[in-house]
């Protein structure tokens, strides 16, 4: 099934949202995470693209020994009608090998793939794909290049700082060391450029953590969260940071603040506000 949710009211105090439950047909896409979801607008059609993620291994594949192994999905690009359900894959000759974990930045009819993980290989290639999605009358047209220029990454954030201006930031270099640097995008032209920036000064304790975690929350502005010590009561205790990203051509640098802390076991209803 695929569910769609949608803001239908705002004001000072309350937002609410519908969800949307439609059945999907054809050729629907596996149970998986990791993955990103994307809406392409090409003349005047929407569709929803479902690239790479991560799933179980099949029942004939598990035995006693692997049975909570997973895999990476495979290289499939599936285009989702969001008005009918209807959902087709595409098998591109570019995209030889399952990956999850990845940047995606979709653009009018193109996707960016950025980065990602090889769970097969246990590597971060640097990738770096356009694929452009042509929606006629007929059968939609589904083509990939391969770009030079990429980085190598996996779970990293990416905000949008302008129009035509991206920040990417966190992530993993492998599986025991966090990416401190990040980079911005700037796509110009119908073209993408991907260059190393200026990172914030991070805290002694987001320096020497070995997990980060967060979301984009729009308009530049990124929430980190990194788990507490042992020290602490509660070892499930977590704490946040809100980062702030500038333009590139601003004058002011990333703002980095600890917006709050608070254990993941405590009641939502007594949790400090943001």
């Amino acid at each position: 099934k695929l569910y769609v949710m949608s803001m239908v009211n705002k004001n000072n105090k309350k937002v609410t949202f519908k969800c949307l439950e439609k059945e999907l047909v054809g050729e629907v896409p596996e149970a998986r995470y990791g993955h990103t979801i994307n809406v392409v607008h090409s003349q005047d059609k929407n569709m929803i693209v479902i690239i790479g993620g991560r799933s179980y291994m099949g029942l004939g594949q598990r035995t006693t020994e692997n049975w909570n192994s997973v895999v990476d999905c495979m290289p499939y690009v599936f285009l989702v009608d969001p008005e009918f359900g209807c959902s087709t894959s595409y098998a591109l000759p570019e995209l030889q090998s399952g990956f999850s974990f990845h940047i995606s930045l979709a653009r009018n009819d193109t996707i960016y793939i950025i980065g990602g993980h090889s769970i097969e290989n246990n590597i971060r290639p640097p990738n770096l794909y356009k694929i452009k999605i042509d929606l006629p009358l007929g059968s939609p047209a589904v083509n990939c290049c391969v770009l030079p220029g990429g980085i190598s990454v996996s779970s990293a954030i990416m905000t949008q700082t302008k129009d035509q201006e991206f920040v990417i930031v966190g992530g993993y270099h492998s599986d025991n060391q966090k990416r401190m640097v990040c980079n911005t995008i700037t796509l110009e032209d119908n073209k993408i450029e991907i260059v190393e920036r200026e990172a914030p000064e991070w805290t002694p304790e987001i320096k020497h953590c070995k997990l980060w975690f967060g979301s984009d929350m729009g308009n530049g502005h990124i929430l980190f969260g990194i788990p507490g010590d042992n020290r602490q009561l509660l070892s499930e205790a977590n704490y946040f940071y809100m980062l702030r990203c500038q333009g590139e051509s601003d004058q002011d640098s990333e703002q980095l603040a600890q917006v709050c802390s608070q254990s993941s076991t405590e009641d939502a209803g007594d949790s400090t506000p943001f």
